[in-house]
Protein backbone atom coordinates (compact mmCIF):
# COMPACT_ATOMS: atom_id res chain seq x y z
CA UNK A 1 0.00 0.00 0.00
CA UNK A 2 1.62 3.27 -0.99
CA UNK A 3 2.84 5.45 1.86
CA UNK A 4 0.28 8.42 2.65
CA UNK A 5 2.44 11.63 2.19
CA UNK A 6 1.05 14.28 4.28
CA UNK A 7 4.47 16.84 5.24
CA UNK A 8 6.52 17.29 1.94
CA UNK A 9 10.23 18.90 2.67
CA UNK A 10 11.91 20.75 -0.28
CA UNK A 11 15.73 21.52 -0.37
CA UNK A 12 18.30 22.64 -2.92
CA UNK A 13 21.61 20.81 -2.63
CA UNK A 14 25.27 21.68 -4.57
CA UNK A 15 25.66 24.45 -7.28
CA UNK A 16 23.25 27.37 -7.15
CA UNK A 17 20.98 27.57 -10.56
CA UNK A 18 18.58 29.73 -11.90
CA UNK A 19 14.87 28.33 -11.55
CA UNK A 20 15.89 26.81 -8.49
CA UNK A 21 12.41 29.19 -7.28
CA UNK A 22 10.35 28.10 -9.53
CA UNK A 23 10.88 24.58 -9.07
CA UNK A 24 10.68 25.52 -5.47
CA UNK A 25 7.64 27.67 -5.63
CA UNK A 26 5.89 24.98 -7.40
CA UNK A 27 6.53 22.37 -5.09
CA UNK A 28 5.03 24.74 -2.25
CA UNK A 29 2.01 25.47 -4.11
CA UNK A 30 0.87 21.92 -5.80
CA UNK A 31 1.42 20.68 -2.46
CA UNK A 32 -1.05 22.95 -0.59
CA UNK A 33 -3.46 22.54 -3.56
CA UNK A 34 -3.18 19.17 -2.58
CA UNK A 35 -3.79 19.74 1.19
CA UNK A 36 -0.09 18.43 2.51
CA UNK A 37 1.79 20.89 4.70
CA UNK A 38 5.22 21.86 3.46
CA UNK A 39 8.79 22.75 4.71
CA UNK A 40 11.78 24.47 3.55
CA UNK A 41 14.64 22.55 4.27
CA UNK A 42 17.63 25.34 3.98
CA UNK A 43 21.55 25.29 3.19
CA UNK A 44 20.44 21.33 1.91
CA UNK A 45 21.76 18.41 3.25
CA UNK A 46 23.61 20.26 5.86
CA UNK A 47 20.74 22.51 7.02
CA UNK A 48 19.04 18.85 7.36
CA UNK A 49 21.08 17.55 9.64
CA UNK A 50 21.02 21.28 11.48
CA UNK A 51 17.51 21.02 11.57
CA UNK A 52 17.26 24.34 9.72
CA UNK A 53 13.26 23.62 8.57
CA UNK A 54 10.75 26.39 7.89
CA UNK A 55 6.93 26.21 7.75
CA UNK A 56 6.15 27.66 4.21
CA UNK A 57 3.10 28.77 2.59
CA UNK A 58 2.08 30.42 -0.51
CA UNK A 59 3.15 33.52 0.51
CA UNK A 60 6.45 32.24 1.59
CA UNK A 61 7.28 31.59 -2.47
CA UNK A 62 5.56 34.85 -3.74
CA UNK A 63 7.54 37.28 -6.20
CA UNK A 64 10.27 34.68 -6.25
CA UNK A 65 10.05 33.00 -9.96
CA UNK A 66 11.89 35.63 -11.07
CA UNK A 67 14.79 35.33 -8.98
CA UNK A 68 17.60 34.13 -9.61
CA UNK A 69 19.72 32.23 -6.86
CA UNK A 70 17.68 29.69 -4.42
CA UNK A 71 15.39 31.16 -1.33
CA UNK A 72 16.63 27.85 0.36
CA UNK A 73 20.09 28.51 0.09
CA UNK A 74 22.46 26.09 -0.65
CA UNK A 75 25.41 23.90 0.83
CA UNK A 76 27.61 20.89 0.84
CA UNK A 77 27.68 18.90 3.42
CA UNK A 78 30.38 16.39 4.13
CA UNK A 79 28.60 14.98 7.35
CA UNK A 80 25.76 13.23 5.01
CA UNK A 81 28.22 11.32 2.51
CA UNK A 82 28.46 9.38 6.20
CA UNK A 83 25.93 6.60 7.17
CA UNK A 84 25.49 7.67 10.81
CA UNK A 85 25.05 11.40 9.03
CA UNK A 86 22.03 9.89 6.46
CA UNK A 87 21.12 7.67 9.60
CA UNK A 88 20.53 11.12 11.56
CA UNK A 89 18.81 13.09 8.47
CA UNK A 90 16.20 10.40 7.52
CA UNK A 91 15.46 10.74 11.74
CA UNK A 92 15.35 14.44 11.67
CA UNK A 93 12.79 14.25 8.97
CA UNK A 94 10.24 12.15 10.73
CA UNK A 95 10.87 14.22 13.91
CA UNK A 96 9.52 17.05 12.03
CA UNK A 97 6.87 15.01 10.40
CA UNK A 98 8.40 14.79 6.99
CA UNK A 99 7.02 12.03 4.88
CA UNK A 100 8.61 13.29 1.61
CA UNK A 101 11.59 15.31 0.33
CA UNK A 102 11.96 17.18 -2.79
CA UNK A 103 15.86 17.81 -3.70
CA UNK A 104 16.83 19.84 -6.28
CA UNK A 105 20.12 19.48 -7.56
CA UNK A 106 23.06 17.49 -9.44
CA UNK A 107 23.80 14.16 -9.40
CA UNK A 108 25.77 14.23 -5.96
CA UNK A 109 22.39 15.81 -4.22
CA UNK A 110 20.68 12.34 -6.27
CA UNK A 111 22.82 10.32 -4.11
CA UNK A 112 21.88 12.54 -0.92
CA UNK A 113 18.07 11.40 -1.97
CA UNK A 114 18.73 8.03 -2.89
CA UNK A 115 20.12 7.38 0.72
CA UNK A 116 17.01 9.09 2.69
CA UNK A 117 14.76 6.79 0.44
CA UNK A 118 16.51 3.94 1.68
CA UNK A 119 15.76 5.02 5.14
CA UNK A 120 12.24 5.25 4.72
CA UNK A 121 11.66 8.69 3.58
CA UNK A 122 9.97 8.74 0.21
CA UNK A 123 12.24 11.13 -2.14
CA UNK A 124 11.92 12.44 -5.53
CA UNK A 125 14.84 14.47 -7.31
CA UNK A 126 14.83 17.08 -9.49
CA UNK A 127 17.75 17.84 -11.90
CA UNK A 128 19.21 21.58 -11.13
CA UNK A 129 22.48 22.52 -12.66
CA UNK A 130 23.71 24.73 -15.05
CA UNK A 131 26.20 21.85 -16.96
CA UNK A 132 23.46 19.96 -18.37
CA UNK A 133 25.36 16.84 -17.22
CA UNK A 134 22.76 14.87 -15.46
CA UNK A 135 22.58 12.02 -18.11
CA UNK A 136 19.09 10.96 -17.53
CA UNK A 137 17.78 14.20 -19.00
CA UNK A 138 18.31 16.35 -22.10
CA UNK A 139 17.26 19.62 -19.77
CA UNK A 140 18.33 20.68 -16.52
CA UNK A 141 17.18 23.56 -14.30
CA UNK A 142 19.46 26.73 -15.21
CA UNK A 143 21.28 25.82 -18.24
CA UNK A 144 18.94 27.73 -20.63
CA UNK A 145 19.77 31.22 -18.42
CA UNK A 146 23.55 30.03 -17.83
CA UNK A 147 23.90 29.52 -21.59
CA UNK A 148 22.28 32.87 -22.92
CA UNK A 149 24.47 34.94 -20.00
CA UNK A 150 27.48 33.72 -21.80
CA UNK A 151 26.71 33.86 -25.14
CA UNK A 152 25.65 37.30 -24.27
CA UNK A 153 28.68 38.07 -22.52
CA UNK A 154 30.89 36.40 -25.26
CA UNK A 155 29.09 38.83 -27.85
CA UNK A 156 30.64 41.41 -25.58
CA UNK A 157 34.06 40.39 -25.74
CA UNK A 158 33.75 40.00 -29.89
CA UNK A 159 32.85 43.73 -29.93
CA UNK A 160 36.17 44.56 -28.16
CA UNK A 161 38.56 41.41 -29.85
CA UNK A 162 37.33 42.55 -33.34
CA UNK A 163 38.16 46.81 -32.48
CA UNK A 164 42.00 45.33 -31.21
CA UNK A 165 42.42 42.68 -33.81
CA UNK A 166 42.79 40.22 -30.55
CA UNK A 167 42.73 36.45 -30.55
CA UNK A 168 40.14 36.25 -27.34
CA UNK A 169 40.15 32.88 -24.80
CA UNK A 170 36.82 33.00 -23.17
CA UNK A 171 36.41 30.61 -20.58
CA UNK A 172 32.75 29.28 -19.56
CA UNK A 173 31.73 27.19 -16.71
CA UNK A 174 30.43 23.85 -16.64
CA UNK A 175 32.80 21.47 -14.88
CA UNK A 176 33.68 18.24 -16.87
CA UNK A 177 31.36 18.82 -19.14
CA UNK A 178 31.61 20.64 -22.45
CA UNK A 179 27.48 21.98 -23.07
CA UNK A 180 27.90 25.67 -22.13
CA UNK A 181 30.93 25.52 -24.29
CA UNK A 182 29.69 23.85 -26.97
CA UNK A 183 26.12 25.71 -27.49
CA UNK A 184 28.35 29.12 -26.99
CA UNK A 185 30.42 28.45 -29.58
CA UNK A 186 27.78 27.98 -32.07
CA UNK A 187 25.64 30.73 -31.01
CA UNK A 188 28.71 33.39 -31.16
CA UNK A 189 30.39 32.06 -34.00
CA UNK A 190 33.94 30.89 -32.13
CA UNK A 191 36.09 29.74 -34.42
CA UNK A 192 37.47 27.20 -32.47
CA UNK A 193 35.22 25.37 -29.00
CA UNK A 194 37.41 23.49 -26.64
CA UNK A 195 35.37 21.00 -25.22
CA UNK A 196 36.42 18.33 -22.55
CA UNK A 197 34.62 15.50 -24.23
CA UNK A 198 36.70 16.13 -27.72
CA UNK A 199 39.86 18.06 -27.19
CA UNK A 200 43.15 16.36 -27.65
CA UNK A 201 45.31 18.68 -26.15
CA UNK A 202 46.95 19.71 -29.47
CA UNK A 203 47.41 23.63 -28.80
CA UNK A 204 49.51 23.62 -32.00
CA UNK A 205 46.43 22.77 -34.13
CA UNK A 206 45.00 25.63 -32.46
CA UNK A 207 47.94 27.87 -33.44
CA UNK A 208 48.13 26.75 -37.16
CA UNK A 209 44.20 27.53 -37.35
CA UNK A 210 44.54 31.17 -36.43
CA UNK A 211 47.79 31.94 -38.57
CA UNK A 212 45.66 30.44 -41.52
CA UNK A 213 42.94 33.03 -40.72
CA UNK A 214 44.95 35.66 -40.52
CA UNK A 215 46.31 34.79 -44.05
CA UNK A 216 43.08 34.54 -45.57
CA UNK A 217 42.12 38.51 -44.13
CA UNK A 218 40.57 37.56 -40.69
CA UNK A 219 40.93 40.07 -38.51
CA UNK A 220 39.88 38.86 -34.94
CA UNK A 221 39.87 34.95 -33.84
CA UNK A 222 37.34 33.82 -30.79
CA UNK A 223 37.83 30.36 -29.05
CA UNK A 224 35.27 29.17 -26.18
CA UNK A 225 37.06 27.21 -24.05
CA UNK A 226 35.32 24.76 -20.91
CA UNK A 227 36.14 24.87 -17.74
CA UNK A 228 37.33 21.37 -17.49
CA UNK A 229 40.12 22.22 -19.75
CA UNK A 230 40.84 25.33 -18.17
CA UNK A 231 44.22 27.15 -18.34
CA UNK A 232 42.80 30.04 -20.29
CA UNK A 233 45.52 32.61 -19.40
CA UNK A 234 48.40 30.11 -19.81
CA UNK A 235 47.20 29.05 -23.19
CA UNK A 236 46.79 33.21 -23.97
CA UNK A 237 50.60 33.59 -23.36
CA UNK A 238 51.37 30.63 -25.53
CA UNK A 239 49.34 31.42 -28.73
CA UNK A 240 50.31 35.21 -28.49
CA UNK A 241 54.21 34.23 -28.49
CA UNK A 242 53.24 31.80 -31.50
CA UNK A 243 51.57 33.78 -33.76
CA UNK A 244 52.53 37.38 -32.64
CA UNK A 245 48.81 38.32 -32.64
CA UNK A 246 47.52 39.58 -29.29
CA UNK A 247 45.56 37.47 -27.37
CA UNK A 248 43.46 38.26 -24.29
CA UNK A 249 41.55 35.21 -21.76
CA UNK A 250 38.70 35.76 -20.11
CA UNK A 251 37.13 33.56 -17.28
CA UNK A 252 33.26 34.43 -17.16
CA UNK A 253 33.07 32.71 -14.19
CA UNK A 254 30.02 32.66 -11.67
CA UNK A 255 27.73 35.29 -13.42
CA UNK A 256 26.61 31.84 -15.36
CA UNK A 257 24.84 31.28 -12.09
CA UNK A 258 23.04 34.06 -10.89
CA UNK A 259 20.33 36.31 -12.83
CA UNK A 260 16.74 36.07 -13.62
CA UNK A 261 15.95 33.06 -14.85
CA UNK A 262 14.70 32.55 -18.88
CA UNK A 263 10.78 31.86 -19.94
CA UNK A 264 12.06 28.32 -20.24
CA UNK A 265 13.86 27.81 -17.05
CA UNK A 266 10.91 29.28 -14.99
CA UNK A 267 8.25 27.40 -17.04
CA UNK A 268 9.77 23.96 -17.28
CA UNK A 269 11.77 24.25 -13.40
CA UNK A 270 7.92 24.83 -12.43
CA UNK A 271 6.44 21.64 -14.39
CA UNK A 272 9.14 19.68 -12.75
CA UNK A 273 8.29 20.82 -9.06
CA UNK A 274 4.56 20.01 -9.25
CA UNK A 275 5.06 16.83 -10.97
CA UNK A 276 7.55 15.79 -8.52
CA UNK A 277 4.80 16.34 -5.72
CA UNK A 278 2.34 14.44 -8.07
CA UNK A 279 4.97 11.75 -8.08
CA UNK A 280 4.97 11.38 -4.04
CA UNK A 281 1.45 11.92 -3.89
CA UNK A 282 0.91 8.80 -5.63
CA UNK A 283 3.48 7.07 -3.23
CA UNK A 284 6.15 7.11 -5.59
CA UNK A 285 10.01 7.17 -4.22
CA UNK A 286 13.67 7.41 -5.29
CA UNK A 287 12.54 8.91 -8.47
CA UNK A 288 14.37 11.63 -10.43
CA UNK A 289 12.37 13.92 -12.99
CA UNK A 290 13.78 14.09 -16.21
CA UNK A 291 13.17 15.45 -19.53
CA UNK A 292 13.95 13.05 -22.70
CA UNK A 293 12.39 13.41 -26.59
CA UNK A 294 10.12 16.72 -25.86
CA UNK A 295 8.02 14.59 -22.57
CA UNK A 296 8.49 15.22 -18.96
CA UNK A 297 9.49 11.46 -17.68
CA UNK A 298 10.81 10.23 -13.81
CA UNK A 299 13.47 7.44 -13.73
CA UNK A 300 14.75 5.22 -10.35
CA UNK A 301 17.54 7.06 -8.82
CA UNK A 302 19.77 4.53 -9.44
CA UNK A 303 18.68 3.35 -13.23
CA UNK A 304 19.45 7.58 -14.03
CA UNK A 305 22.57 7.79 -11.91
CA UNK A 306 23.96 4.28 -13.84
CA UNK A 307 22.90 6.03 -17.06
CA UNK A 308 25.81 7.91 -19.68
CA UNK A 309 25.68 10.90 -21.79
CA UNK A 310 27.88 12.49 -24.03
CA UNK A 311 27.88 15.30 -26.52
CA UNK A 312 25.50 15.12 -29.67
CA UNK A 313 28.28 14.23 -32.17
CA UNK A 314 26.53 15.97 -35.36
CA UNK A 315 26.25 19.13 -33.15
CA UNK A 316 29.54 18.81 -32.84
CA UNK A 317 30.49 18.46 -36.57
CA UNK A 318 28.20 20.91 -37.85
CA UNK A 319 29.92 23.67 -35.02
CA UNK A 320 33.44 22.96 -37.04
CA UNK A 321 32.04 23.25 -40.45
CA UNK A 322 30.43 26.07 -39.51
CA UNK A 323 33.22 28.10 -37.88
CA UNK A 324 35.45 27.68 -41.37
Amino acid sequence: MAKEIKTIGVLTSGGDAPGMNAAIRAVVRTALANGLKVKGIRRGFSGLLEEDIVDMDGKSVSDTIQRGGTILYTARSKEFMTSEGQDKGAEICRKHGIDGVVVIGGDGSFQGAEKLAARGINTIGLPGTIDLDISCTDYTIGFDTAVNTAMEAIDKVRDTSTSHERCSIIEVMGRNAGYIALWCGIANGAEDILITERYDHNEQNIIDNIIHRKQIGKTHHIIVNAEGIGDSYGMAKRIEAATGIETRATIIGHIQRGGSPTCRDRVYASIMGSLAVDLLCKGASNRVVGYRDGEFVDYDIKEALAMSKDIDQYMYDMAKRLSR
